[in-house]
């Protein structure tokens, strides 16, 4: 068979001028057929056909410009400047709701540095030449002399009071059989006191060299070659080393003073049998041990005040609670 003759096809119509406007007008049932003949109708720039496809040959999808980019690269600064915006409030706030703790914090520290430089500057002067000593005051001292104690320390003029060597006012005192114990006390900013207790003597005992004063514990005062006045001579079996002598020792430690000072002899041959002469009478106290010796001494000056030295031969407070005078 022959094949059929293919049908003529329409002429290309020119761009614009009664082609134009004949199409124009045919309405788009016209332009499709038009597309359906094989002739390429030129759209208006930037249009798009059916298929999404503008006459410049872009796809749809691609739009007319970079607008959609320029709107992605916009929008990311402003979520970086927008959260750099919200970083930035809650700092604030956080310091808004804070401010109180702060400021409570900022003066504790404030306090604590200037208790500290306090402190330091206060030790720092202390131990500094601005405390050192210049005046050395001897008190509780009544056989001693206290201008002779205050040389003896004077090693210690210009030592800060802090750094005052205890050891050497030690090594110094111990010259003075007399100081029992002693106490050190500093009085800001240049006087430093020193505190005495004297030993105090309870009798004389009878040495090759002479006759010794000696306290309660057996510590030899001082020598010399007669009695003294107004100080009983002890008589006691076994020396200062003896129980004998402590006995002796803490009964006349107990005495009141005026009872004491009338006292001119003591005697003791054991630790039970202190016996004491009363002044130029010579009358007996006849005490025993050295317990109760505190109630003994009340009981026997209850007695004497009652019956003087003078009218009674002997007082016997061995029994406390049962005193005998004859």
């Amino acid at each position: 068979m022959r094949r059929p003759s293919p049908l003529p096809q329409s002429p290309v119509a020119p761009r614009g001028g009664a082609a134009t406007g004949a199409r124009a007008a045919s309405g788009p049932a016209d332009a499709v057929a038009d597309r359906d003949a094989g002739t390429v109708i030129p759209l208006a720039p930037g249009a798009r056909d059916e298929e999404g496809t503008r006459d410049d040959g872009v796809p749809a999808t691609s739009g007319p410009d970079t607008a959609d980019g320029v709107a992605d690269e916009v929008g990311f600064r402003e979520v970086l400047k927008a959260a750099r915006a919200r970083r930035k409030a809650l700092r604030a706030e956080v310091r808004r709701f804070t401010v109180r703790q702060r400021r409570r914090r900022a003066l504790w520290l404030g306090a604590a540095a200037s208790l500290f430089l306090l402190a330091l500057g206060t030790i720092g002067a202390a131990y500094s030449p601005l405390f050192g000593v210049e005046k050395i005051s001897v008190v509780g001292a009544q056989q001693l002399n206290e201008a002779d104690v205050a040389a003896a320390l004077s090693g210690q003029l210009g030592t800060p009071l802090p750094l005052v060597d205890e050891s050497a006012v030690k090594k110094a005192l111990v010259a003075f059989p007399l100081v029992e114990t002693y106490a050190l006390e500093a009085r800001p900013p240049h006087e430093l006191v020193i505190r005495i207790v004297e030993r105090t003597p309870v009798g004389l005992i009878e040495t090759r060299a002479g006759y010794t004063l000696v306290d309660a514990a057996g510590v030899a005062l001082s020598t010399t070659a007669t009695p003294t006045a107004g100080v009983p001579v002890l008589t006691i079996t076994g020396g200062v080393d003896s129980d004998a002598f402590a006995a002796a020792g803490q009964v006349m430690r107990s005495l009141p003073d005026d009872i004491r000072s009338q006292v001119t002899a003591v005697s003791a041959s054991t630790p039970d049998d202190v016996t004491l002469t009363l002044g130029g009478t010579n009358t007996q106290v006849v005490w025993g041990s050295a317990e109760q010796s505190a109630l003994k001494a009340m009981v026997l000056q209850k007695t004497m005040a009652g019956k003087p030295p003078a009218d009674v031969y002997t007082y016997d407070v061995s029994s406390p609670e049962a005193v005998v005078v004859r």
